[in-house]
């Protein structure tokens, strides 16, 4: 029997029914082969990035190894120092023909003092893996349109490098962004994650001595406590979903004297943007009411964070159907129906899916010695592994069978766009779940 080239032949005793499916879905057994064969080369590229971690937004390491590599693969344009963002670049697969056009980001950036415990060598290696290998499904077979890999520094920084990317107009005329996220726990592409912003308060009093005339004073230091202590009250009266974190970073000055100057900060998390918004008025009330009782000024300011993830289903269903197909199939596996998987953490991939149709597949690598999950030294050793590597291939075969659907069945974006719409309406409305 012959499927586009390839010979698959059967045993005397097997039958065409007995085959697995894996065998008999031609663009996933070329998938499967194109990426395996880009294993001898990507393995390295992931234990360079892996052993060389970077800060956000100083990924020049990573950026050079990467882009490099896209270079010397055919047919690809790659741009360096993108948009304005020194380690931010671009590489494009253009067919020629008019047609959708699939996009994959590959993140690069390492947290401080804990290299890539979030395994963001993963994600780049998957992403890559997933975009060479919808690159050769084009050429192959002669698909129309174009896929985009692009390099996203900054995600585990304040204003990510894909808000950067977006806000400077990168995805402009892209139709679908695909990525995933390792972790212990989850494979899942129907992943939603939680919105969060970031809250820097600052009092300013007026000093005076404790013991001589305090009267004369207006404490600063007591509207930062009054402010930390009505949030802590807050936190009965959130959701479940809801996240609320506070320190003060600045306790005043000598403890005989009034003080005349203290800050803190709070970090928010909620299980979507319009309950974002109305956790950081709570808050900001709260700071204000330090403000009232002490009679200091006080200055608010907001960090924009991320939005949370909003996955689309008819891609999740693809993907679905891909990494279900291949061999060996890993657990957990992937929840059945339409059942979102929940993820407190938070991404810049959050605002890229309120922007275009997503995916944020979860996968799950084998965990180290403690089981530790993402940010975690455990973790960041898991993630160098040989066995973490073959997981992310795994996953780079599923996003590519998921791009390749979208340029080669017709119609389907379309339907891919209404659900888009779809939920960003029901956002809207709010009407979607955050419980």
């Amino acid at each position: 029997m012959e499927q586009d080239g390839f010979i698959v032949v059967l045993r005397d005793s097997e039958r065409l029914e007995d085959v697995p499916q894996y065998f008999l879905d031609k663009y996933l057994l070329e998938i499967d082969k194109t990426i395996d064969g880009l294993q001898a080369s990507l393995w390295p590229l992931n234990n360079f990035i892996h052993e060389n971690p970077e800060l956000a937004f100083e990924e020049h390491k990573a950026h050079d190894a990467l882009t490099h590599f896209m270079r010397s693969c055919n047919g690809w344009q790659v741009t360096t120092s993108a948009y304005g963002m020194e380690t931010a670049w671009v590489a494009v697969y253009d067919s020629g023909k008019a047609g959708p056009v699939v996009s994959f980001n590959a993140e690069m950036d390492a947290l401080p003092n804990l290299g890539h415990a979030c395994g963001h060598n993963l994600i780049a290696t998957a992403s890559v893996a997933a975009g060479l290998a919808t690159a050769e499904m084009i050429k192959r077979h002669d698909l129309p349109g174009k896929v985009v890999v692009f390099g996203t520094p900054g995600e585990e920084g304040v204003g990510g490098g894909k808000i950067r990317l977006l806000e400077a107009g990168a995805y402009k005329g892209v139709d679908i962004s695909l990525i995933s996220h390792p972790g212990i726990l989850h494979n899942s592409p129907l992943v939603r994650t939680t919105a969060f912003a970031r809250l820097e308060v600052e009092y300013f009093g007026r000093a005076a001595h404790a013991a001589n005339s305090p009267w004369l004073g207006v404490n600063a230091l007591d509207a930062v406590v009054i402010a930390y202590n009505a949030v802590s009250v807050l936190r009965q009266q959130t959701m479940p979903s809801d996240v609320i974190g506070m320190s003060i970073t600045n306790g005043g000055a000598a403890p005989n004297v009034i003080h005349a100057y203290a800050a803190g900060v709070c970090v928010i998390r909620a299980s979507s943007a319009s309950r974002l918004q109305e956790l950081r008025q709570k808050v900001s009330a709260c700071f204000r009411a330090g403000a009232e009782a002490t009679g200091a000024r006080v200055e608010i300011k907001i960090i924009r964070g991320y939005a949370d993830h909003v996955p689309n289903r008819v891609l999740a269903a693809s993907y679905t159907k891909y990494w279900n197909l291949l061999p060996d199939l890993p657990d957990p596996r992937i929840p059945s129906g339409d059942e979102y998987t929940w993820v407190k953490a938070s991404t810049d991939q959050g605002n890229i899916s309120y922007a275009m149709p997503s995916v944020n597949a979860s996968f799950a690598i084998p965990p180290g010695l403690q089981a530790g999950q993402p940010h975690t030294p455990d973790f960041e050793e898991a993630s160098g592994t040989k066995e973490a590597f073959l997981r992310a291939l795994r996953v780079g075969k599923a996003l590519a069978g998921t791009a390749v659907d979208v340029l080669r069945i017709p119609g389907l974006i379309d339907k891919i766009t209404d659900q888009w719409r779809r939920d960003m309406d029901a956002i809207k409305e709010q009407r979607i779940d955050i419980v």
